[in-house]
């Protein structure tokens, strides 16, 4: 497999893709609890509202960042087996077999877009 096909299977079709949908599976965003931290942290140490307000656009900033970046390597299809593993990863805990089907043929779909 060459280096463009794993790397958008890792960091966009599992990364982006499937863990994002087990974490809204869950209920919880591990970006935003993180980036609260982070926040509260920055502006006890330097109170600045920009600071403050860095933090509130940031997260928007990133998935923006992620998404331009996995059209980049896989365009329309790509972005296809992104959306099939988001789905995969909400299946997860209600119907484990179907979603590890669904992940399967996201990864499919990704290696045939990155080539």
């Amino acid at each position: 497999m060459r280096n463009k096909s794993k790397m958008f299977l890792w960091e966009s079709v599992i990364g982006l893709g499937f863990l994002s949908g087990v974490w809204t599976a869950i209920g919880i965003n591990p970006q935003s609890l993180i980036m609260g931290f982070v926040g509260q942290s920055a502006s006890h140490v330097y109170p600045d509202p920009a600071i403050r307000a860095l933090f509130i656009v940031l997260p928007t900033i990133l998935l923006v960042i992620s998404i331009i970046s996995a059209y980049r390597r896989g365009k329309i299809p790509g972005l296809f087996s992104i959306i099939i593993a988001y789905t995969s990863g909400l299946l997860v805990l209600t119907s484990p077999v179907l979603a590890v089907f669904i992940l399967f043929f996201a990864v499919i779909t990704g290696i045939l877009a990155t080539r």
